[in-house]
């Protein structure tokens, strides 16, 4: 794993009483946008779903938070406690649901035993019991993908990265953590190892390749500076880990964008029909 310290970080560092307020108002306007007051979010014990129930409970009340947990057989008990503190402090209303007969009756029917394909299946189905339950509450599925994911494509789609609308896409994971203090996000969860919980030992940085500070830094540089590899080896990034990012970056990108649709007509949606989202309201 790549684990050298970033020359610097000064560029992540957060002003999170303006960004809280901002996305804070961001789920309320988006929300009522939408035609909706209610929000249903995963809470899965980390920090990036934790962050994301305390804006949602901040901007749209408890009573219209549903948080749900999603425990899978081999599912850490440690996660599942750490999601159950989050959701008693905030006082939303929640429910547990849990996706191991769902998964295994897929899985035991198709003999899929490969661990990737579990986890995608573990994933998508989470994602179906959310929208389901979106549906029976009226509320909108609120994301909890964070930035530093959706740039490497860390995720599954139409899995943990599917959402209506998401307060935290535009946070990389080591500013995640900073808005989870002043959000007063338990301690144990901020603390706690990354990762996905899809199967035993699963740790997001030993599969990145490297830690979350690290690649915040690459990324900040490379994306939202726009510097160039010359600049970023003088900022003490390997050649090698600077590849590696990019090709992530650059492979992942049909995970970023509306499904690609072949253009035979005068207007194609999302070609050259790309109106906001609440165009007309």
């Amino acid at each position: 794993m790549e684990t050298n310290q970033p020359v610097t970080q000064n560029g992540l560092d957060l002003n999170v009483a303006m960004v809280r307020e901002l996305l804070v108002q961001f789920l309320r306007d988006e929300s009522k946008n939408a035609g909706f007051h209610r929000g249903v979010i995963g809470v899965s014990g980390g920090v990036d779903s934790a962050v994301t129930a305390f804006l949602t409970a901040e901007a749209l009340g408890n009573e219209s938070t549903v948080g749900v947990i999603m425990p899978y057989r081999t599912s850490s008990a440690k996660s599942v406690e750490d999601a159950k503190t989050a959701i008693k402090q905030l006082g939303i209303r929640s429910e547990v649901v849990d996706i191991s007969p769902m998964v295994d009756g897929y899985c035991d029917t198709w003999k899929v035993t490969d661990k990737i394909r579990r986890g995608n299946i573990m994933s998508r189905m989470r994602m179906i019991v959310l929208y389901d339950i979106s549906a029976r509450e009226r509320a909108l599925v609120i994301g909890t993908s964070n930035k530093t994911e959706i740039m490497l494509g860390y995720g599954t789609l139409f899995g943990d990265t599917a959402s209506a609308i998401n307060p935290i896409g535009d946070l990389y994971k080591t500013q995640v953590w900073q808005l989870a203090r002043a959000l007063g996000v338990p301690q144990q969860i901020i603390d706690k190892v990354p990762t996905a919980d899809l199967w035993e030992g699963q740790s997001d940085e030993e599969e990145l390749g490297s830690t979350y500070a690290r690649l915040d830094a690459l990324l900040y540089h490379l994306v939202d500076e726009r510097r160039n590899d010359e600049e970023l080896q003088k900022l003490g990034f390997d050649a090698g880990f600077v590849d590696r990012v990019k090709t992530l970056i650059q492979k992942n990108q049909f995970k970023r964008r509306p499904p690609l649709i072949a253009k035979v007509s005068y207007r194609t949606v999302n070609v050259d029909f790309r109106y906001a989202r609440d165009w007309g309201l």
